[in-house]
């Protein structure tokens, strides 16, 4: 997700959501992340180095700062991993 929010760098309309359904990443409490337009300009306000932490492979301490982890506890189930993308653009004429 760190990746597509460097990617999207605040592309106006777009959002999108990483999640396992396990409720877990790995070895990570959190299910996944979501990104905004405003992510890496409310990191950047932080103080947090994006490139920095993509580099080290450290994005879950990266959205935690932002309040953007996806936190759901064990679910019991491993359905699969859920990717979506929204793309909110204007309406077709």
């Amino acid at each position: 997700m760190l990746g597509l929010a460097i990617a999207l760098d605040g592309a106006p309309g777009i959002s999108a959501l990483a999640c396992d359904t396990d409720g877990i990443d790995g070895t990570e409490d959190a299910a996944g992340a979501i990104v905004v337009e405003d992510t890496l300009e409310r990191a950047r306000q932080l103080g947090l180095d994006h490139a920095e932490h993509l580099r080290k492979n450290n994005a879950s301490p990266f959205f935690a700062a932002l309040g953007d982890l996806v936190v759901t506890g064990p679910t019991r189930t491993n359905v699969n991993d859920f990717r979506v993308i929204l793309i909110n653009g204007a309406p077709a004429s």
